[in-house]
């Protein structure tokens, strides 16, 4: 990451990839700055740790083993609805079609990311979702 860095003291993120990867450059990513991660490689693994865990954000793959990344974010909407609460979503995948764009930002995620991205621009996108403040 750049010079300026992101506290992401006390935030709570859910990363959903079935690339280990992936999975474990963002854990790195957040918990360096204090977030707190629970990664899942699958939305069925998803869906079970929505039970005990509450994220402040999801980011996921939109191309899972067992299910497609948009169906995820149906069923973490109506969960976390249930529970008076709404979280912010981030659609980070290898697909650069058009399709894959337009269905992941109408099934509610707010932004699409393609692979690779510029872990900066990851950061700013999630302190600007949680609104979180940076500093120096």
């Amino acid at each position: 990451m750049s010079n300026q860095s992101m506290s992401f003291k006390g935030l709570r993120l859910l990363v959903v990839d079935d690339d280990a990867d992936t999975r474990t450059l963002l854990t790195f990513l957040f918990e360096i700055d204090g977030a707190e991660i629970i990664t899942a490689a699958s939305a069925g693994d998803a869906l079970e740790i929505m039970s005990f865990f509450k994220p402040d954000i999801l980011i996921s793959d939109i191309y899972l083993p067992d299910e497609n990344g948009c169906s995820l974010l149906t069923k973490i909407r109506k969960l976390e609805a249930q529970r008076g609460r709404n979280i912010p979503a981030i659609a980070l995948t290898a697909s650069a079609f058009d399709e894959d764009r337009n269905r992941a930002l109408l099934a509610g995620y707010d932004i699409y990311r393609c692979k690779p991205i510029d872990l900066d621009e990851l950061a700013s996108m999630v302190a600007s979702l949680t609104s979180l403040k940076q500093y120096a």
